[in-house]
């Protein structure tokens, strides 16, 4: 599937064809309402309304992912609600059926998280748990009472952390994916980072991701 990406938007990789393929399979949207956080060129919302999806949301902090998400979606003409704000904030008082999330995941050199870069799409501060966190809090207040949320991550950012802040927030939280994968440009970048961080073991160039599901207990 063709899609417009312009400068300083994320380019659908790995992990999104692993999430959007886990929900294809499972038959997690169809006849449900979705929400794409974070949905840069639009891909998963784009592939949740061809799996079926009663209606799908999707929201970004860039205005251009916000813009090429409203292009790719009328490109394909896929019934996609766009909107712009932070995470949760533009949904605030909805409930969705299914929340689908790519988030940065790559632990930084930095705490800080870049605003005005293209590695806003991939810097999640030290821990690489910036954006993942806040995803896992606020998760919750989203879902319809038989909601199912999806998260695509790597292991450097501990897997069993998403599980355990889920739970904490109230829901049922297990892994139920992995895939391993060569590195990427960012990953094969940070390498050396991530070697002294003990995050990864010495010479390894491959990664596994994971998709976590969260339920309401």
């Amino acid at each position: 599937m063709h899609l417009v990406r312009p400068p300083g938007v994320y380019r659908a990789a790995d992990d999104t064809s692993l999430l959007a393929d886990v929900m294809r399979r499972g038959g997690y949207a169809r006849g449900r309402r979705v929400l794409d956080l974070g949905c840069g060129t639009g891909a998963l919302a784009l592939a949740a309304a061809r799996a079926g999806a009663a209606s799908v949301t999707a929201v970004d902090l860039s205005l251009r992912s916000i813009a090429a998400t409203w292009l790719n979606a009328r490109a394909h003409r896929a019934p996609v609600v766009v909107r712009r704000g932070d995470l949760f904030e533009p949904v605030r008082g909805q409930a969705f059926d299914l929340v689908l999330a790519n988030p940065p995941y790559v632990p930084a050199p930095t705490p800080a998280l870049p605003r005005h870069r293209i590695a806003r799409c991939w810097d999640a501060g030290v821990d690489g748990r910036q954006v993942l966190d806040r995803i896992c809090a606020g998760a919750v207040r989203a879902l319809t009472r038989d909601g199912t949320v999806l998260i695509v991550q790597s292991e450097v950012c501990d897997e069993s952390a998403t599980v355990a802040r889920m739970r904490e927030a109230g829901l049922r939280a297990q892994v139920i994916e992995r895939s391993i994968v060569p590195f990427g440009p960012v990953m094969r970048a940070r390498a050396a980072l991530l070697e002294g961080r003990e995050l990864l073991e010495p010479g390894r160039r491959e990664e596994e991701l994971v998709v976590v599901e969260a339920r309401r207990a």
